[in-house]
């Protein structure tokens, strides 16, 4: 019914955009997305992920190689520990399983570097929160 009413208009997207938002972006969700999937209910949503570094090279064997090294913000040490897991085995599945889906979404051979650091009540400090891309 309110099809008739709507202006006739070119798309905004082309058929092949996912996403208005960058791969950046893209990189630190689905590193959140297994983080919050591989831990369950036992981490607090007020943990995040920090891409320190995003680079794009040339690659011969692989026509385009993306590394991407990015912090995982947690706000206590036990929450450390448990993204880290037993000998490192959760970080390195977490790791494993986003750098699996990045490289089908970015469609690139793809290097991620994870580490988990520790700033206490990060999401009570403004500032802090700014600098790590929220508003």
């Amino acid at each position: 019914m309110c099809a008739r009413y709507l202006p006739e208009q070119p798309w905004w997207y082309g058929e092949d955009e996912l996403t208005d938002r960058s791969e950046k972006f893209l990189a630190a969700e689905v590193v959140r997305e297994k983080l919050f999937r591989l831990t369950g209910d036992e981490l607090p949503y007020t943990s995040t992920v920090v891409i320190d570094q995003f680079a794009e090279e040339k690659s011969r064997a692989h026509g385009r190689m993306v590394r991407i090294a990015a912090t995982i913000v947690v706000e206590r040490d036990g929450h450390k520990a448990m993204i880290i897991g037993d000998k490192g085995e959760r970080l390195k599945r977490i790791g494993t399983e986003a750098r699996q889906e990045l490289e089908k979404l970015m469609d690139c051979k793809l290097f991620l570097e994870l580490w988990v650091k520790v700033r206490s009540g990060w999401a009570d400090d403004e500032a802090r929160v700014r600098s790590f891309g929220y508003e």
